[in-house]
């Protein structure tokens, strides 16, 4: 076992938007713990930090470029570096949000290339829940955005017959259940205060389950009734829609699609994956909007997916990033009591025999997703949530 001695910081360059990097504290903290950091020249310089704000005056926190960021021992970057995985030396440690179940083409790249993965999505706790996520962000987030749709097209969010918003949740789970208190909050309490203060109808939120979502009778009925339909579900199969495509022209011309969960469209593993609303556009934080004429809607959807029925939808990869520094300082407060015990340890050292957040980590290792035998296509949402 030989535990990491320096960590790198290279940079997301997914989309101008994407605004995220670890905060200045988070640094210091790596540093207290007596290992080298080395961050890539511009590292938070969209959000307003300069190299001060990290460094601080300590000798082991540098500024390199992009590829001796990722030289070190350990690389830490809050989206998964795809284009940069062949940087990375084998034996390094990637710690991400790298999302085993629904991108198993990354896989074999990483035994390829020697790398040792930790997946932050996957780091559970002993009751299977995750300690690094932001679900609440997700869900307030995603709503805001509709709810901002939807009040261009009703001012003050006043329906025609006067009765109120109507919501209908796609699964209950952790993003569920905050997008239940987002949608019924107008998505922003700034806003729900206001329209209570003007005597608004306000909003409801109807969830529904998987013991109901085959029964395609039903779902119908309730999407004929729908103003905002959200999809925040965890599927067993990512192989097959919540909604497919033809039932969406049975919700009103106006009605909004959220995408909480935003799976991807991965056609070619076995089984693919597909979206839980079939045949709808997959956002970033520089594009999240698609109006049903979007022409951008196809260039997102994988090949042979139908989209022949459309409503505005609001779908971002990344949702929590919305609010970069918010988002940051939650993730920075899950990971600190973690950092000294992966520094004690290493990728190597990490076992089930270990204290709270050795197993944890562990968790969220390749090896231990391996280990589970044949993959359980379940699909936590994310991340976001990323």
């Amino acid at each position: 076992m030989t535990p990491p001695k320096s960590i790198g910081f290279p940079r997301m360059l997914e989309e101008a938007g994407e605004k995220r990097v670890f905060m200045p504290d988070f640094i210091q903290m790596l540093a207290g713990l007596g290992f080298r950091v080395v961050i890539e020249e511009g590292y938070g310089s969209r959000s307003g930090f300069d190299k001060a704000d990290f460094r601080q005056g300590n000798i082991l926190v540098s500024f390199g470029n992009r590829q001796e960021a990722f030289d070190q021992d350990v690389v830490m970057v809050l989206r998964a570096p795809e284009n940069d995985f062949d940087r990375m030396k084998p034996g390094t440690t990637l710690i991400s949000m790298l999302h085993y179940p629904t991108h198993p083409n990354r896989i074999p790249r990483y035994k390829e290339l020697g790398l040792k993965p930790i997946s932050l999505d996957s780091i559970v706790n002993d009751n299977d829940v995750r300690l690094v996520e932001n679900m609440r962000a997700v869900a307030w987030n995603g709503l805001e955005v509709a709810y901002g749709l939807l009040e261009e097209h009703w001012p003050g969010l006043i329906r025609p017959d006067g009765r109120p918003i109507r919501n209908l949740l796609l699964g209950t789970g952790m993003v569920g259940k905050h997008a239940v208190d987002a949608a019924v909050h107008l998505g922003n309490i700034e806003r729900n205060n206001e329209h209570i203060e003007r005597g608004g109808p306000g909003a409801t939120s109807r969830a529904v389950g998987r013991n109901l979502t085959h029964h395609d009778e039903e779902m119908i009925s309730l999407l004929k009734k729908t103003d905002i339909l959200i999809d925040a579900t965890q599927r067993r199969n990512p192989a097959e829609p919540v909604i497919p495509n033809k039932w969406i022209q049975y919700l009103p011309d106006h009605a909004i699609l959220v995408d909480l969960s935003v799976d991807p469209y991965i056609p070619t593993t076995e089984p693919p994956v597909v979206r839980g609303i079939e045949g709808i556009p997959k956002g970033n934080l520089d594009k999240y909007v698609f109006r049903p004429e979007d022409e951008d809607w196809e260039n997102t959807v994988a090949a042979g997916v139908p989209t022949e029925h459309r409503r505005t939808a609001v779908t971002c990869y990344s949702w929590p990033g919305f609010h970069p520094a918010a988002c940051m300082n939650h993730y920075g407060q899950q990971l600190n009591p973690m950092m000294p015990v992966l520094f004690e340890k290493g990728y190597d050292g990490l076992s089930l025999e270990g204290g709270y957040f050795e197993r944890a980590l562990y968790r969220g290792t390749l090896k231990a997703w391996e280990s589970q035998g044949e993959p359980q296509f379940i699909w936590n949402g994310d991340h976001s949530l990323s």
